[in-house]
């Protein structure tokens, strides 16, 4: 059996794998925050709410309406996302002229709100949710279910998808113009206001459909976001603050690197993130791919 630094390769490759599922959700989650705060400079602590929302919709759509999971797929990004767009129109849009501060205030007592109601409604024992893709692949060295390769693929699509839609297309390019002068933009008869609540829910958006994926690999619970939040966070500023590009790159990243780290030392996998975290801003405070403005 092949060694490297004296782990079998079959133990490597596992947790490589594991990495990727990791990461998926932390580049799912990071790119919406970057969506946001890239577009529009909140800093939306809301975000981890919003993808236990996610989770908790699809579980409700299958329970009550009989929606299947491919159904809520579709639905519950949009769903959410129309949530999040009531909440940019009545809340956060009255704050643009303040300080950042107050917008993290306002979304991280939102995400308490949040919280609250759904552990108040559903306790905080968890919910199951059914697994859509039954079995899996002997690799040799790990068994890996189809499902979890499913969320790895299905993320990476939508993470590119969303980096060439706004680096390469036209709507892309009014909504990176609208945040550098939205006076310019707006002379040329695109409403900013309604391009910049569309983005907002579409961030919010990315955040449920993160939650649809996770409901059948975690059990569905109130707590789920703010366990997963203060590290996506983590990535979003490693990447670089706004980063479309940097928060697909080191969400993928940083999940391998986690892995591995539960193999050569397992009692820095949880904080093996806020230590590169640390690194990078003594390095380079605007993050790996962040441009400084």
């Amino acid at each position: 059996m092949l060694d490297i630094f004296g782990m079998p390769v079959q133990v490597l490759l596992g947790q490589l794998l594991l990495g990727l599922i990791n990461g998926a959700f932390y580049a799912l989650l990071s790119l919406g925050l970057a969506v946001i705060f890239g577009m529009m400079n909140v800093i939306n602590f809301t975000h981890g709410a919003q993808y236990m929302m996610g989770a908790f919709v699809a579980w409700m759509l299958l329970q009550y309406a009989g929606i299947p999971y491919w159904g809520a797929l579709v639905l519950v990004p949009l769903i959410v996302g129309a949530t999040g767009v009531v909440i940019e129109r009545f809340l956060i849009s009255r704050l643009y002229h303040l300080d950042h501060l107050y917008g993290l205030l306002l979304t991280f007592g939102l995400a308490l709100i949040l919280e609250g109601l759904f552990r108040q409604q559903f306790g905080s024992s968890g919910l199951p949710y059914t697994n859509p893709i039954p079995g899996g692949q002997n690799l040799g060295f790990m068994f890996l279910p189809w499902y979890r390769g499913w969320v790895v693929v299905f993320s990476l699509v939508v993470c590119l998808a969303t980096w060439i839609m706004i680096e390469w297309t036209k709507l892309g390019a009014y909504l990176r113009a609208a945040t550098e002068r939205p006076d310019l933009v707006q002379a040329f008869g695109v409403n900013v206001p309604r391009m910049i609540t569309l983005t907002y829910g579409f961030g919010v958006g990315l955040a449920a459909l993160a939650g649809v994926l996770a409901a059948p690999i975690y059990s569905v619970n109130p707590t789920m976001g703010s366990n997963l939040i203060i590290v996506v966070f983590a990535v979003v500023v490693i990447g670089g603050m706004g980063s479309i590009l940097g928060s697909i790159v080191t969400g993928f990243g940083l999940g391998v690197v986690e892995g591995f780290t539960k193999v050569f030392y397992p009692e820095a996998s949880n904080t093996v993130i806020f230590v590169i975290m640390a690194i990078v801003l003594m390095i380079r405070p605007q993050g790996l791919f962040g441009s400084g403005r």
